[in-house]
């Protein structure tokens, strides 16, 4: 069985299976972005651990004919929720933001994921960035020299010039 198929088995609510499985993972698409209005808390026991006051950014239309709206970003943080979400799992995979994400100059740390897919820090530049409903910005993988009982493995990968995915 090839690594995708074992990745997919992983993800629940995919939008499209058809463009978002692949050789190499499953790529993720953002469903909501927050702005973060308000602190949150954090300790060393986790006893006054606060989660911070998230405000959702709207969205626009860019043609009143689209199916979809865009979130037109200015510079700063935000935080990212998938359309997706992990199946139960023990697997540990690895979640990256996609080329096409960083190549526009947006970014999200690459994290290692088991049991669900949480809420990510999203940079986006200075000079802004739209982002499109369901787009996809993250693959999910195996992690490097890891496999789900011998499935096999993939690193991360480097998808400069990939327009198919």
């Amino acid at each position: 069985m090839s690594v995708e198929h074992d990745i997919r088995s992983f993800v629940d609510n995919l939008v499209y299976e058809q463009t978002q499985v692949h050789d190499h993972g499953v790529d993720l698409t953002v469903s909501a972005i927050y702005r973060v209005a308000g602190p949150g808390a954090l300790d060393f026991g986790g006893d006054e651990l606060e989660d911070a006051d998230l405000e959702p950014v709207p969205t626009e239309p860019r043609d009143p004919e689209d199916d979809y709206e865009w979130w037109n970003l200015e510079g700063g943080q935000y935080v990212v929720q998938y359309n997706e979400f992990l199946t139960e799992t023990d697997e540990s995979l690895v979640l990256q933001p996609r080329n096409e994400l960083l190549a526009r100059g947006g970014s999200h740390p690459t994290v290692h994921v088991v049991s669900h897919l949480p809420l990510l820090p999203l940079s986006v530049p200075e000079g802004g960035l739209s982002i499109k409903e369901n787009a996809r910005i993250s693959t999910l993988l195996w992690p490097a020299g890891g496999d789900a009982g011998g499935a096999g493995s993939a690193e991360p990968v480097d998808t400069r010039g990939d327009t198919n995915r």
